[in-house]
Order: C-alpha cells, then structure tokens, then sequence
C-alpha cells in the first residue's frame, strides 16, 4: 500500500510540473537565422581565399552582436564555396550597417588581389539568402 501511495502522489507530483511547464513563457525565446553564401572559387585559389576569410572576415564577425559562428565547405568537383553564417536573430544581422561590410569586402578584396597579383576579385559571390532555424 506505502508503494502504491508513493505512485500516486509521484504521479500527480509529476502532472502537476507538466502543466507548469507548458505554461512557461518565452519571452527569451529567438528564432535564429542562417546567412547562406554560394562563391566561385577557383581550385587553384581555394588556399588564398581561406586564409583571406580568416585573417579577414573571421575577426570582423567575431565582433559583431549576435555573431554565433559560421561554418566554410567547399565542393572541389564544381569549384564552389558555401558560407552559412549563424546569427541570433535577423534583428541583429539586420543591424550591421551594409556600409561597414563594404569596408571589410573592400579589405578582403585588396587582400587576395595583393596576394594573387591580379587586377580583379576571381571570387565570384552567387547566391546570398538566409534559412530560418525551424522548431
């Protein structure tokens, strides 16, 4: 009898948290955001273009609010480059002003062109978009 008694009030013990805790708030609750960049990269630039993108951009995120991290894959067969950068919020990514990325494309750019000895940029950006984190 002291088992089943011990059940039970486990039992109501333990609906009785479910019910509160589907009723938390989440007032702290964020969606996130992934930046999603698609480059042609050169195979034979490949080695430039990453050490430009962590003596660049790297150190640039790292500073910005609401920079999580960000994740680089190259596909050697198409000579393609993927960015996803991860955000905390739209809000935040939103925030940087596209003047300040201009400055810091424009030191990247003069950074690989000095390294490449070439006139012109050879990284070609085409895609940019964002994927919503699902729940």
């Amino acid at each position: 009898m002291k088992i089943f008694s011990f059940l039970v009030s486990l039992f109501i013990f333990f609906q009785l948290n479910i019910v509160n805790a589907n009723s938390l708030p989440m007032n702290n609750y964020d969606e996130g955001v992934v930046e999603e960049l698609r480059l042609n990269i050169p195979f034979k630039y490949k080695e430039t273009w990453i050490k430009a993108e962590k003596e660049i951009w790297e150190p640039w995120l790292s500073n910005q609010d609401g920079f999580l991290g960000r994740k680089i894959f190259y596909n050697q067969k198409k000579e393609q480059a993927l960015i996803l950068v991860n955000w905390e919020s739209k809000k935040l990514w939103k925030s940087i002003p596209m003047s300040e990325v201009n400055i810091v494309q424009q030191k990247f750019e003069n950074n690989v062109k000095a390294a490449l000895n070439v006139g012109e940029n050879p990284f070609e950006l085409i895609y940019e978009g964002e994927l919503d984190k699902q729940r």
